[in-house]
């Protein structure tokens, strides 16, 4: 198997679970999750202002 594939394959289960917790998300109708705690999202880091 090819890393190209096992990228491939990772990709298609990491989405499946995503949509799988979406899935269950909405029929608990559980609030979604605090972005803050949410490991993927992107943070702006403040620059501290040039002296």
């Amino acid at each position: 198997m090819t890393r190209y594939e096992r990228m491939k394959m990772q990709r298609r289960m990491q989405r499946r679970i995503r949509l799988v917790v979406e899935e269950r998300r909405m029929a608990l109708a559980l609030p979604p999750p605090d972005p803050a705690l949410e490991p993927e999202t992107t943070v702006e880091i403040p620059r501290p202002a040039q002296a």
